[in-house]
């Protein structure tokens, strides 16, 4: 099985990574890890501040193609980041669909509005950002546009419209 965690920054999607890690023991890709590899070996002449659109341009076709290595080997993979185009499902065939799990993490207006100091207090509780220019409209304006392409291409997701653990546990307890 490949499970895909995606949604706009400081949603979660390592956080999750990591409790699925735990559970369920599958290896998991950071496609920020990934990006960094590429551009810090100088791979790419793209650079961590280009615009998200010209950075999944980049980067999908490369976890497009680990994905289904992955699943031809018949291994388990966890996948995360923001990187994941909302048409994925163009690029795969029945047979690798079958195989693949979206899990799209989206925090509602409400939630970001009533906990906008936890949010960016918990900004480094599984990975130390070097800089975090997160702003309430950035949140607001970022989860959905998530929302809203999610809609559009009928992509799965999660809104996370109160207690952010519990609401986790519930998702982790859906993929188990």
């Amino acid at each position: 099985m490949i499970i895909l965690i995606t949604g706009a920054s400081h949603t979660g999607k390592t956080n999750l990574a990591q409790k699925l890690l735990h559970k369920k023991q599958f290896p998991y890709l950071s496609i920020d890890h990934l990006k960094m590899g590429l551009i810090r070996s100088g791979q790419t002449t793209l650079s961590p501040c280009d615009e998200d659109d010209k950075l999944t341009q980049y980067l999908w076709p490369i976890v497009r193609e680990i994905i289904k290595t992955a699943i031809e080997n018949k291994q388990n993979l966890i996948i995360e980041g923001c990187y994941i185009p909302f048409d994925w499902k163009k690029d795969f065939c029945k047979r690798y669909l079958n195989e693949i799990r979206y899990i799209c993490l989206i925090l509602s207006q409400n939630y970001i509005n009533t906990n906008f100091d936890n949010i960016k207090n918990f900004a480094n509780i599984i990975e130390n950002r070097i800089a975090s220019d997160c702003t309430k409209e950035m949140l607001l304006k970022d989860n959905y546009y998530y929302l809203d392409n999610c809609i559009k291409n009928k992509c799965n997701y999660y809104l996370i419209e109160n207690n952010y653990n519990s609401q986790i546990n519930h998702i982790l307890r859906s993929i188990i």
